[in-house]
C-alpha cells in the first residue's frame, strides 16, 4: 500500500512514492519517482538500502538531495536516487516514520518509532556535494555566517521528569571533505586573522567524509604566574571580535584556506564603542598577566641561581632575601597548590579582573574600571621595584654563576610565553 506520497518543489508533474508491503510479508524497498503526473513511474530504490520505506523528503534547494526513512534508519542520496547512503553518524538504527525539512533552518526532523524525534541540524553542506566536490582531497564547505550569541544563565531547576536534549552547537562551524582518511603524517588546522595571524589551534577531524570542527570564538588562555595557589581566572580565554577569519588547514606540504564571517548577536543592545572597550581593555589585562608570568619566571630562576650561590657565598643570602621578599609581595608562595583562605596578592588580583571582563560583552563598569587602576597602580609598582633589584644586582649574579660555573640561563619572553 501506498505509505507517502511526496510532491516535488521544483517541477509540475513531478512526486515521489514510497510504498510498504511489510504487512503482508514483503521487506522489499519500494520507492518511486513520476515526471508525467502519474502516467509513469520509475524506481529509484537501490540495494544499497536496507529495510522497506516509509517517507520520502526532497530537499527546497537542490533536486537530487532526497532523504529516506527507512525501517533501518535515514538514507541519503546527492544524486536522485542512483546513489544511496546509510547516514549512521550519531543516528541510531531506527525505524523512522517521517521526515519533515524546516524551511527557515535547514533542520532535517524525523518522527521515529516509538515517539523518538531526532533532529539532524542544518542539512545545507549536503546540498554543496557533487562528484567535483568528491574527486577532490579536501574541500572546504560554505557555511551560514557564525553569530556569537550572548546567552543568560538560568539558575532555576528541574525536575527529574524534564526531558533535556542536546542543543544545536552556538559555534562557528568549520566544515570539509576529505577524500580519504588521514592516517600518516602531520596535519594541522588553526584559526587566522587575515593578516595570516595565528589566533588559536583547532582539533582537526581526520575521518573520510565529511567533518566538522567547533570553533567558540576564542583564541587562547594567557600564561599566568607561578604560584602555590590556583588562579580560576586563568582559564578564561580572550574572545575575537566580529570580522572575518581564515581557517586554515595544513595537511602534509599541502595549504587548504576558507574565509568564515563572525558577526555579533543582532538581538544585543551592546553598542559597538562598548565592545571596543570592552576588548581593549580584556586584551591589556591579557598582555599583563603573561608579563607578569614571565617577569616572576625570571624571579624564580633567580633564586633558584642565588640557592646555588649562597652555598659558596653568604654574601648572597640578603640579595636572595630581597628577591624573596618581592616574589611573596606579587604572588602567593605558600600552600600546596590550593589555598583558599589565602589572601590573593597581586596574580591573583590580576587574574580575577581579567576573567570577569573577558567573560562579558558589555563595556566595564565603573567598578571595574576602578579596581584595574588599583590593579594597575601594584602591577607597576612592584613590576618597577623587581627591576630595580635586577639592575642593582643582575651583574653580580651573573658573573659570580659564571665563575662558578653554575647555569643562569633566561630564556626569553618568546620562548617562555610559546615554548
Amino acid at each position: 500500500w501506498v505509505h507517502h506520497i511526496e510532491a516535488s518543489s521544483f517541477a509540475e508533474g513531478t512526486a515521489y512514492a514510497v510504498f510498504d508491503g511489510h504487512n503482508t510479508g514483503d521487506y522489499n524497498t519500494y520507492v518511486y519517482k513520476t515526471k508525467d503526473f502519474g502516467k509513469t513511474w520509475t524506481s529509484i530504490s537501490t540495494p544499497d538500502i536496507k529495510g522497506f520505506a516509509r517517507n520520502l523528503q526532497e530537499d527546497f534547494k537542490n533536486e537530487e538531495l532526497l532523504f529516506l526513512g527507512t525501517e533501518k534508519g535515514l538514507y541519503i542520496t546527492i544524486d536522485g536516487g542512483k546513489n544511496w547512503s546509510h547516514f549512521t553518524n550519531n543516528m541510531p538504527n531506527v525505524a523512522i516514520h517521517y521526515i519533515d525539512l524546516h524551511p527557515k533552518t535547514n533542520d532535517l526532523v524525523m518522527a521515529t518509532h516509538g515517539r523518538g524525534i531526532i533532529i539532524l541540524d542544518d542539512i545545507s553542506v549536503l546540498r554543496q556535494i557533487t562528484p567535483e566536490v568528491l574527486a577532490k582531497d579536501v574541500h572546504f564547505f560554505d557555511t551560514s555566517d557564525a553569530m556569537m550569541e550572548e546567552k543568560s544563565s538560568y539558575g532555576g531547576n528541574a525536575s527529574e521528569l524534564e526531558f533535556v536534549g542536546e542543543n544545536p552547537s552556538t559555534n562557528a562551524k568549520i566544515v570539509y571533505y576529505l577524500k580519504k582518511r588521514h592516517v600518516l603524517g602531520k596535519m594541522d588546522l588553526e584559526v587566522q586573522d587575515m593578516n595570516g595571524k595565528k589566533i588559536t589551534s583547532l582539533n582537526a577531524g581526520k575521518q573520510k567524509g565529511i567533518n566538522v570542527v567547533d570553533w567558540n570564538f576564542t583564541t587562547k588562555t594567557p600564561k599566568i604566574a607561578a604560584a602555590k595557589t590556583l588562579a580560576y581566572g586563568g582559564f578564561t580565554p580572550l574572545r575575537v571580535s566580529a570580522g572575518t577569519y581564515k581557517i586554515v588547514m595544513t595537511k602534509g606540504k599541502d595549504v587548504y584556506a576558507k574565509n568564515i564571517v563572525v558577526k555579533n548577536d543582532p538581538k544585543s543592545k551592546i553598542t559597538l564603542e562598548d565592545r571596543k572597550q570592552q576588548a581593549n581593555l580584556a586584551q591589556t589585562l591579557f598582555d599583563m598577566n603573561e608579563n607578569l608570568a614571565y617577569k616572576v619566571y625570571e624571579l624564580d630562576e633567580t633564586l633558584k641561581t642565588l640557592d646555588e650561590l649562597e652555598k659558596k657565598d653568604k654574601s648572597f643570602t640578603k640579595i636572595k632575601n630581597d628577591f624573596q621578599k618581592q616574589k611573596e609581595k606579587m604572588v602567593i608562595t605558600t600552600g600546596d597548590n590550593y589555598v583558599g583562605s589565602a589572601e590573593p596578592l597581586l596574580r591573583e588580583k590580576l587574574a580575577t579582573l581579567y576573567a570577569s571582563i573577558a567573560s562579558q560583552f558589555a563595556a566595564p563598569t565603573n567598578s571595574q574600571l576602578q579596581n584595574f587602576e588599583t590593579v594597575k597602580d601594584l602591577y607597576d609598582t612592584y613590576l618597577k621595584e623587581l627591576e630595580q633589584l635586577n639592575s642593582k644586582n643582575r651583574k653580580k649574579i651573573e658573573d659570580k654563576a659564571k665563575s662558578e660555573n653554575i647555569p643562569f640561563v633566561i630564556k626569553t619572553k618568546d620562548e617562555f610565553i610559546n615554548g
